[in-house]
């Protein structure tokens, strides 16, 4: 469980990155989960066991039968790079850049040694004179974006390091996987409408201190108040009642980072994506809080545009909260981000973002 949440300075975010069924960049990602647009379609090959084809929301422009770990980077490294771009003019000595990467939990479709592979490759990654000089890897599901998001946090409010790159990266386009989740009742088809909708993404952040981003007058993106993650004992899959505990400690330790009494959220984005479980825990936790919410049952799940995207959930959550701010559509300048992992993990962060006018159309 995480420590108890302090009240030390903010970290700006500085610079964020996509790669999604939507879109190879933040902003075009971001526009298309704006517009509603829905990248499912069919896999290019898998069946389901009614014999139709298996929706999937899948990245478009890598190839249909690439291999788990080019999925991953192929993912990966450009949203990696596009996240590190505002230090590409910078004069200084950046090449202490650590990644902290939030990956799936061990499943079916992820290959042993998947770890090592990924790390190898990460050793490619530079942006202008930014090297990467370690990377950790939290493998726990969709809470991990997030749970690499509150290590990053720390990193900067330590002062262990000026930029930390915190990120995640899923793919449940594995036909392994896809089995798995038809196994376990999770796959969405005509036959189980409660099921979820598989996706493909890599989110990344960039973060550094509110004094270095005033020092090197980066823009900033939002700035995070407070992150921390708890457990819920009572499972997915486990015939538990689901009561939404956990889920409801995390948001209450990161809401008092609101800066007034009276101060509210104004926004939530969740990996809600379709499941009962995941509906409940909400309701729940939105019952218990609610007095701290502007409206606390309204929420974006973007799950609904960009499939379910497990440990890159959180870190594209940001890019989203970052773009309403930047073009002028955010309800307000607070946003609560959350994540669910199967694995008893939730995580929440509390951002805050300038509230820009609205960028007209041209």
């Amino acid at each position: 469980m995480s420590p108890p949440v302090n009240h030390n300075p903010p970290v700006s975010v500085v610079g964020v990155g996509t790669s999604t069924a939507l879109g190879r960049t933040a902003p075009s990602s971001a526009a298309a989960v704006r517009a509603g647009i829905s990248a499912f379609g069919e896999h290019p090959y898998l069946i389901n066991k009614v014999g139709e084809p298996t929706i999937v929301a899948r990245a478009s422009y890598l190839s249909g039968d690439a291999a788990a770990i080019e999925r991953f980077i192929k993912l990966a490294l450009p949203a990696a790079k596009e996240a590190l771009a505002p230090l590409a003019g910078l004069v200084g000595n950046f090449q202490t850049i650590p990644v902290i990467l939030g990956l799936p939990a061990e499943r079916p479709g992820i290959p042993g040694g998947f770890g090592s592979q990924l790390a190898e490759r990460f050793q490619d990654l530079e942006e202008g004179s930014s090297r990467i000089s370690s990377l950790e890897m939290i493998p726990h599901g969709h809470a991990a974006g997030l749970m690499a998001l509150e290590a990053g946090y720390r990193k900067i409010q330590n002062g262990s390091f000026d930029f930390c790159l915190v990120g995640g990266i899923d793919s449940y386009l594995e036909p392994e996987t896809l089995e798995w989740l038809e196994e376990g009742d999770q796959l969405h088809s005509s036959n189980n409408p409660w099921g979820f909708v598989p996706g493909e993404a890599a989110g990344f952040c960039l973060l550094t201190s509110c004094r270095f981003a005033e020092r090197y007058n980066l823009p900033v993106l939002g700035r995070v108040l407070a992150v921390s993650t708890a457990y819920e004992k009572n499972l997915i899959k486990t015939g538990a009642v689901c009561t939404g505990k956990g889920l409801s400690e995390v948001v209450q330790k990161v809401l008092p980072a609101l800066p007034a009494p009276d101060a509210r959220v104004d926004q939530t984005i969740c990996d809600l994506n379709g499941e009962p479980y995941r509906a409940d825990e909400f309701g729940f936790t939105a019952a218990r809080t609610s007095e701290r919410f502007v409206a606390a049952t309204e929420f974006l799940a973007p799950a609904d545009c960009w499939g379910d995207v497990g440990a890159a959930s959180g870190p594209l959550f940001v890019s989203l909260a970052a773009a309403a701010s930047l073009k002028g559509y955010a309800k307000g300048p607070h946003t609560l981000i959350w994540t669910s992992s199967e694995g008893g993990e939730r995580t929440a962060a509390l951002l805050r973002s300038e509230v820009r006018p609205r960028v007209a159309p041209l």
